[in-house]
């Protein structure tokens, strides 16, 4: 798995990652990585409880909701100007 890259002929660490994610995978199955997810969406979970999720979406909603807005205006703009140009 040498890279162009990494003349030394080593791994990167994405190299590395993908390679040991595909030994798991060999190794357990890909039902063992929906069992780790279930496993550490529980441990979340019970640390942290519902209010964690709605401050994170919260959070989530703000920081891209600002753009989407923003894409959505654009995308009317560009409509509006389309339909009197076509109408010209």
């Amino acid at each position: 798995m040498a890279n162009k890259k990494n003349p030394g002929g080593e791994m990167t660490v994405r190299e590395a990652g993908r390679k040991g994610g595909q030994t798991v995978k060999e190794r357990h199955g890909p039902d063992f990585f929906k069992e780790i997810g279930r496993k550490g969406g529980r441990a979340t979970s019970a640390a942290h409880g519902h209010e964690f999720y709605q401050e994170i979406g919260r959070k989530g909603g703000m920081k891209g909701g600002a753009r989407v807005r923003e894409l959505i205006e654009k995308g009317k703009a560009a409509d509006k100007a389309a339909g009197e140009s076509s109408e010209s």
